[in-house]
């Protein structure tokens, strides 16, 4: 039935598991470990979430991680960023893959590249380790990331119109789940025809959402203002604009704490932006310190949250994210 929410994991798949997320798709990624976190979350509405950085992650703080509490002995352990794994802590690491605690669920994000593949390769090796892979999507597969999406929500999309979606709202897989959520609610029992999408996201609903979005990470407060009210009055979804605004606050925080000095075509991919993007990049992130777009993400998450959620005035909310976004700017 419409709404039907993306069937995760069951509590027997996760937990004394260890599931290993690879690849570069930071959406996907995002996606499994939701799955995971639900799963234990399913099997006992106690259950502790914890994350932590493998930068940071001994023999001694995953024991202390994956121990129970004086609340719960089910646990949900996520270790990011697991190429940045320290050396001596790897053979721990290994050694609790080899037999995981019955009430953890452990998850490794790793994001991708050759740094600690030799990890990944002896982590692959464990019984008890599943991998999910996050790859980034080639062009000719995102008709079917819209097609996979629809039918997870309960509806049905004719290929023409999955096509006619992408042109429209773009390869962000965020904006492209959030569009197919929309749709099969919006149009409940009835198959997503061409004329639909484009009735519902004619006009490059994307190109409208990232010129909010742009004008807003560059301080632009009229500008963004004025690319606001013609988005919504275009019929613009309230979601692709959080979600653009997601994805360009993303671009500058990856750009702010890259390794300086690498070559451009290296630091796109280091990003995941086009190279012709990262000049845009660049220049706005010289207006942005660390605890500005780390503020803005968390604003922008929230006003995601009111948009699907609790907020009765979508305008409103969206009004407001434009005034702090640019505001934090102005005071970076």
């Amino acid at each position: 039935m419409p709404g039907t929410r993306h069937r995760g994991p069951s509590p027997a798949d996760v937990l004394g598991k260890v599931t290993l997320v690879t690849g570069k798709e930071e959406f996907l990624s995002e996606r499994t470990v939701a799955g995971v976190r639900d799963a234990v979350r399913r099997h006992d509405g106690e259950a502790e979430v914890s994350e932590t950085q493998a930068s940071g992650l001994t023999l001694a703080r995953l024991g202390e991680l994956s121990a129970p509490s004086l609340f719960s002995s089910t646990r949900c352990v996520v270790v990011r960023a697991l190429e940045n794994l320290p050396e001596e802590s790897a053979e721990g690491l290994l050694g609790y893959a080899a037999a995981p605690a019955d009430d953890v669920a452990l998850v490794l994000v790793h994001s991708g590249g050759q740094k600690g593949s030799g990890v990944l390769t002896k982590l692959r090796k464990a019984a008890a380790v599943t991998e999910v892979k996050s790859e980034e999507l080639r062009p000719s597969e995102y008709p079917g990331f819209v097609t996979a999406e629809v039918r997870a929500h309960g509806g049905a999309i004719e290929p023409e119109a999955a096509a006619s979606l992408v042109q429209a709202v773009g390869q962000d897989l965020r904006s492209l789940a959030a569009a197919a959520d929309q749709l099969v609610n919006d149009f409940p029992g009835a198959t997503l025809t061409e004329e639909k999408v484009k009735r519902y996201f004619g006009g490059r609903a994307e190109a409208k959402s990232f010129a909010v979005a742009d004008a807003a990470f560059w301080g632009r407060r009229r500008p963004a203002l004025e690319e606001l009210r013609w988005a919504i009055d275009g019929g613009t979804a309230p979601v692709l604009v959080t979600s653009a605004f997601a994805g360009s606050a993303r671009g500058i925080a990856r750009y702010l704490s890259a390794p300086r000095g690498m070559k451009d075509v290296d630091l796109a991919r280091e990003i995941g932006v086009p190279p012709w993007k990262l000049r845009t990049i660049r220049d706005q992130s010289r207006g942005w310190s660390d605890a500005a777009i780390a503020r803005a993400i968390r604003t922008i998450a929230q006003a995601d949250a009111d948009i699907k959620g609790a907020a009765g005035d979508a305008s409103y909310t969206l009004e407001r994210l434009v005034l702090t976004v640019t505001g934090l700017r102005d005071r970076s």
